[in-house]
């Protein structure tokens, strides 16, 4: 059953459509960066100097792996979140506060997670683009929320 539509959900709406594309960005960078100019794998061979090839390139393969994963995962959630805002659904509001804490709690992951040589695993390039949905998602739940 559709609540009232809300004044405010074409906005969150066009929002959401940002953040979806923000976080397909996010999801294609590390794709790119591996294929292209490979900063990944300079970033892991700037914590690990002495490693072989091979290993770079795996633990490379891993940041870049985990980063396309954790955007697919993000689509997702954008998607089923402007299904749920464009059918003024009621369960819309809360999962789309879900997902922002999801994805919000994600990027800070990213921008803080630290481990064995890794000032920080993932870069801060590929942290602060992984960060940007967070924002609109932000922006998205206030104006769900908004009455």
């Amino acid at each position: 059953m559709s609540a009232p539509a809300l004044p405010e959900t074409g906005k969150a709406v066009r929002v959401m459509y940002v953040g979806l594309a923000l976080t397909a960005l996010a999801a294609l960078a590390p794709l790119i960066d591996v294929a292209t100019v490979d900063s990944l794998g300079d970033h892991v061979r700037s914590a690990y100097p002495n490693w072989p090839d091979d290993l770079i390139a795996t633990d490379r393969n891993a940041i870049a792996g985990y980063l396309a994963v954790i955007g697919v995962l993000g689509i997702a959630g954008w998607v089923w979140s402007i299904i749920g805002a464009r059918k003024h659904a009621r369960w819309a509001r809360v999962v789309s506060t879900i997902m922002f804490a999801l994805g919000a709690s994600a990027a800070l992951l990213n921008l803080s997670l630290s481990g064995g040589a890794y000032t920080n695993v993932v870069p801060p390039l590929h942290s602060a683009l992984g960060a940007l949905p967070a924002l609109a998602g932000l922006a998205a739940v206030f104006l769900l929320w908004k009455r």
